[in-house]
């Protein structure tokens, strides 16, 4: 499955999403965007442009980080594009700005 892998890109954070987030490895993804909004970071970018495959338990990890994040006072970006669907339907892009590549993600002003 693979989990979520943390690094900075200026002074942003990107936390690179797996092929696949399901129930198996949602706890794991969860940790990671946990432990990458505790840094000292303006923004932070989930990379979903290489994921697959998002089931509910996904989608559920990605609302707490954007909760998380709101509440820290840290903005949150979301690079989707096969996985933009789902999101786009429960209405996550509502609260997330969404964007085709990792790189429009880092290059959006705030």
């Amino acid at each position: 499955m693979g989990t979520a892998e943390f690094r900075l890109a200026g002074g942003a954070g990107v936390v690179t999403m797996p092929a696949e987030i399901d129930v198996s490895n949602a706890g794991e993804i969860r940790q990671a965007l946990r432990a990458a909004l505790s840094h000292d970071i303006a923004v932070l970018v989930i990379d979903m442009s290489e994921t697959t495959f998002c089931d509910s338990a996904g989608v559920h990890v990605i609302i707490a980080a954007y909760r998380r994040a709101a509440a820290t006072g840290i903005g949150l970006r979301l690079a989707a594009t096969t996985v933009l669907r789902v999101f786009t339907l429960v209405g996550v892009d509502q609260l997330i700005p969404m964007y085709p590549t990792l790189e429009a993600a880092l290059a959006a002003q705030a």
